[in-house]
């Protein structure tokens, strides 16, 4: 039995999923376990990961977790100590390529997610354990300039030549469920990116050639894209530092790693490749799946 918190999520669902086709039991941990939506054949039961004493239960029978660091937040070593306790075996944590970075510098500790603690408390659980540190998800883009581009043809966003390393979920997921179901990674921090270093400029582009579409990116200064997305709800916290970060990478190009190639015996997915699967995040074209 393997346990996931995070199922629901980015990369939570695919993994379900590709679990499942390879025969593994599945228990997911949902917050809101009624509606959690997911297949037939997935155990679900109620529970805060960030609470370990309310999953204690969900842990019986367990042979490997996989710890999300968003779900888990602050309580990481807890549950994974508590994992060791009920006899789990293996733990799995996300983390990110940029885990080693200050703190105050790694944008998204401002929006829950819990990195550092996640691989920390995993590393020293006592348990066998995976890292996976993944780089720019893909997905990203769709609250960054997905309603621009439904709305129109111009992308207005700071920083265009900041490039990132763009990674499929399903790409991050795939690793994941092996780590989970083979002992290839164990005690390993395997660093996941997409194929190719892209500027934002690039992935503008790109959104547009698959779209068959000639998008522009217009360039704002820095502080007028902080107001705009703050105005468009994200928090400011989170906001200031991602732009931050933006211009401290600025015009330089990050260099990918082959390890999910390594791990999957194939490429992972271009950028380009998950637009053809997201085009209902720019479009009213349907999903494909």
């Amino acid at each position: 039995m393997i346990l996931l918190t995070g199922a629901t999520g980015t990369v939570g669902r695919p993994l379900v999923d590709l679990l499942r086709g390879a025969g593994a039991e599945v228990r997911a941990v949902s917050r809101e376990a009624a509606a959690a939506g997911l297949p037939a054949g997935v155990e679900v039961v109620a529970g805060d990961p960030s609470r370990p004493d309310t999953v204690a239960e969900a842990l019986d029978g367990v042979t490997a977790l996989f710890l999300h660091p968003r779900a888990v937040g602050d309580a990481a070593t807890g549950l994974a100590a508590l994992a060791r306790r009920r006899g789990v075996r293996r733990i799995v944590a996300l983390s990110a390529t940029n885990v080693d970075d200050d703190p105050s510098e790694q944008p998204s500790r401002f929006a829950g997610d819990r990195n550092r603690e996640a691989e920390k408390a995993a590393a020293g659980s006592g348990l066998e354990w995976t890292s996976l540190r993944a780089s720019f998800f893909a997905a990203n883009t769709i609250a960054m300039w997905g309603a621009q581009i439904r709305g129109g043809d111009v992308v207005r966003y700071a920083y265009p030549d900041v490039s990132e390393l763009p990674i499929h979920q399903r790409d991050i997921a795939a690793v994941a469920a092996h780590a989970l179901l083979t002992d290839d990674l164990v005690g390993r921090r395997v660093e996941l990116t997409g194929p190719q270093s892209l500027t934002h400029a690039d992935m503008v582009t790109v959104i547009g050639d698959v779209l068959g579409r000639s998008l522009r990116y217009e360039e704002l200064a820095p502080a007028d894209a902080v107001d705009r997305l703050v105005a468009h709800g994200l928090p400011e916290p989170f906001v200031v530092a991602l732009v931050a970060r933006y211009g401290r990478l600025a015009g330089t190009a990050q260099p990918p790693s082959n390890d999910v190639e390594k791990v999957l015996g194939r490429p992972a997915a271009t950028f380009a490749q998950w637009v053809a699967d997201h085009t209902a995040a720019f479009t009213d074209q349907p999903e494909r799946r």
